[in-house]
């Protein structure tokens, strides 16, 4: 199963992220989460430490590696570069393990004047491309904020896209805009995560504007879940009410498998 998360900023994308990576992990399910946000933070979330998540190198900034395998060098601005490197190894090779989920940073492409074709976001892209493709395992991707990821094409291959969306109409558009480009490429399964829930109110409003068949389900607002981000730790282990939110949404997802 590969799985891409996307929403607007600041609705909780890693946090769900996270959560459904540990609990398939605890189901021992072979697991690899993606950070592919450039604001990358779900190393936390999923427990690494600070110490842990400092010792790994995104792929976007491995230039020798880069320069190596697609064949350009550091002023190949305009050069001629490979479009489909090899990536088999890159997975097991530079991803870091804890508590049963590894975890894989994917970085900023830093492109200048390059647009988006360029070595870095070449690697990127067949990285991303393997790992939906070609990996026996559930990988869920932490995308970045907005649409970008949708219009360069990058998960264009994942089973299904999950919208993180707030009690709001601008979350709602999101959503909306996210199935529209995703069955441009596509994807055919795009559905909700509705986080932040205050209220009855709450889950009534969204259920209004969101089809049954695509709203997997609630996770309350939860001031666990925030302390949890300002100390660097784990929803998955500092709050039950999160997880069993989550759980509830992640077999809903099994079901529609």
């Amino acid at each position: 199963m590969k799985i891409a998360i996307t929403g607007k900023g600041g609705v909780g994308k890693t946090t769900l992220a996270a959560v459904l990576a540990r609990l398939y992990a605890e189901e021992k399910k072979r697991v690899l989460a993606v950070d592919v946000d450039p604001d990358a933070n779900l190393g936390l979330a999923l427990g690494f430490s600070e110490v842990e998540i400092e010792g790994i190198t995104p792929i976007a900034k491995m230039k020798d590696l880069i320069a190596e395998r697609t064949g350009a060098s550091a002023d190949g601005l305009g050069k001629f570069f490979k479009i489909n490197p090899r990536v088999d190894d890159i997975p097991d090779r530079f991803a870091k393990e804890k508590n049963g989920v590894k975890l894989l940073i994917m970085g900023t492409v830093e492109t200048g004047g390059a647009g988006c074709v360029c070595p870095e976001h070449v690697m990127v892209k067949q990285v991303i491309s393997h790992l939906v493709i070609s990996r026996d395992e559930v990988v869920i991707m932490d995308m970045e904020a907005g649409l970008e990821h949708l219009g360069r094409g990058t998960a264009s291959m994942v089973d299904r896209f999950i919208v993180v969306v707030e009690p709001g109409a601008r979350s709602i558009q999101t959503y909306h805009k996210v199935k529209s480009l995703a069955a441009d490429l596509g994807v055919k399964k795009v559905q909700v995560a509705a986080n932040k829930i205050r209220s009855i109110e709450d889950e009534e409003f969204l259920s209004g504007l969101v089809p049954q068949e695509d709203l997997l389900g609630f996770i309350p607002y939860n001031n666990e879940v925030i302390e949890a981000d300002r100390s660097g730790l784990s929803p998955y282990d500092t709050s039950v009410e999160t997880r069993e939110a989550v759980k509830r949404i992640k077999d809903k997802i099994d079901t529609l498998i």
